[in-house]
């Protein structure tokens, strides 16, 4: 029986090189796994509904309570472990019962991109067929929609994303995930800010932007406190094991605490300038932002096609999208990669083909639920891409950002030395891991699941 532990040589149980990060790689690599989807379609509809601006710095104040702590408490297990998600528990406990609750931060990524690279293929389809144009030859969005996702055609981008994704892996930290991140980061800031400019010269467009920016403190509620928090924890891919897998491959020259502040601040400038992007449209056009994916692959559609140019617009926003959600596919399936190099002595290629096939096979009935084989199934009242997006999201990652947060709250005994903090500030930082943030964290997995009652 294979033991989930054996890497215990600072290279992995392979023998070799884990790789390194540089200090300007690993920025971007980690702000590249936090943006993602969620903050296109799921942060504007969230702040509309629970106050605007008012939620947005509801949201900042749940970031620096819970996020950032949690954050830095995830790069320093990385660092200090140098090891996968699993491994690196182990080896700062010297106990297989913590190794063992590490494994779920690798299950946990796994799963997540099994279903999300189906997501992202949608984005990548669509920014293909609006530039070519075919994407507005019939203004029925819905139907083009229903059609597409109930065809083997998103098995086909479902496959590419992993495609792609894969071969960043392939080349290795520095040589794929870092130098990746260093383009795609940039060019999603360009794509982002051509947007903001666009939709704003719309004529009505600030309409939107005083929705977005004006606080309506009325509307913030227990339950908009326990969203916002949710959003700070889930925005920021804690629980999912990829920080921790990168900060092993950071320097031990890197300040934590600085990579902490500047990751933070790009995942809340990546939302400010979504909903910057948001709002304004559905205001002028006339749409909900509570749509989700509808709102992105029906409702956009139709307002870039009343835009001047709209086609060259809406492909560079479907770009923009496929470049959020390749750099965070590219972290999630870093993990299990690692995991599979450092417990089982593969050499990184063939991890990462193992892992790749598997983790597209496993995604196939996410697929044909969404529109296909499968679409007619549900059990529970949820289809199986629903259930596998509820019990990642809403189980596993809680429970991993619980585990961390009392890892280096109380077990942990070198975690002050590796954050790198000075004695007040982490005086300030435990007492966060260890009273504040486990609890708020048990409470966002209470309401997640549907446990907290009404």
């Amino acid at each position: 029986m294979t033991d989930l532990h054996k890497d215990s040589s600072p290279n992995g149980g392979n023998g070799q090189s884990r790789g390194k990060f540089t200090s300007s790689g690993f920025i971007f690599a980690a702000i590249g796994s936090a943006v993602g989807l969620g903050n296109m379609w799921k942060f504007p509809y969230i702040t509309g509904l629970y106050g605007g601006a008012a939620f947005f710095f509801l949201f900042i104040i749940c970031l620096l309570a819970v996020g950032l702590p949690v954050l830095l408490a995830e790069l320093a297990v990385g660092r200090g472990g140098r090891g996968n998600a699993s491994s690196s528990y182990y080896r700062l406990s010297g106990s297989k019962l913590w190794g063992g609750l590490g494994f779920l931060s690798v299950l946990g990524p796994f799963v997540i991109l099994s279903f999300y690279a189906i997501v992202a293929g949608w984005t990548l389809h669509y920014a293909v067929i609006s530039f070519t144009g075919k994407l507005f030859e019939n203004a029925d969005f819905g139907v083009r929609f229903g059609g597409f996702i109930g065809s083997w055609m998103i098995v086909f981008w479902q496959f590419v994303v992993m495609l792609l994704t894969g071969w960043i892996v392939w080349l290795g930290v520095s040589s794929g995930i870092e130098r990746f991140n260093k383009i795609l980061i940039p060019g999603l800031v360009i794509l982002l800010l051509v947007m903001v400019v666009r939709v704003l010269t719309l004529e009505g467009a600030g309409e939107g932007v005083s929705f977005f920016l004006r606080p309506d403190f009325s509307k913030l509620t227990a339950e908009s406190a326990l969203v916002a928090l949710g959003h700070a924890f889930f925005s920021l891919s804690l629980g999912m094991g990829a920080m921790m897998t990168y900060g092993s491959y950071v320097d031990r020259r890197q300040s934590l605490g600085a990579a902490t502040l500047a990751i933070g601040f790009g995942d809340l400038l990546y939302a400010f300038l979504a909903g910057l992007i948001i709002f304004p449209t559905t205001a002028v056009f006339g749409l909900e932002a509570s749509q989700g994916p509808g709102l992105v692959f029906v409702a956009l559609p139709a307002a870039f096609s009343a835009m001047p140019l709209g086609a060259l617009f809406g492909g560079l926003f479907f770009l923009l999208l496929a470049f959020a959600s390749l750099t965070s596919t590219v972290s999630l399936l870093e993990v299990p990669v690692a995991f599979a190099s450092d417990t089982f002595g593969w050499n990184r290629r063939t991890s990462v083909i193992i892992v790749t096939l598997l983790c597209f096979l496993v995604g196939l009935p996410s697929s044909f639920s969404v529109g296909g084989l499968y679409s007619g199934l549900s059990f529970g009242g949820k289809s199986f891409f629903d259930w596998m997006d509820f019990v990642a999201s809403n189980i596993l990652l809680p429970i991993c950002g619980l585990v961390v947060t009392l890892f280096a709250g109380y077990v942990w005994k070198g975690a002050a030395e590796e954050a790198g903090l000075n004695a007040w500030w982490f005086k300030v930082w435990l007492f966060m891991l260890r009273f504040v943030a486990p609890l708020l964290v048990l409470l966002v997995f209470l309401y997640s699941a549907g446990l907290l009652p009404d």
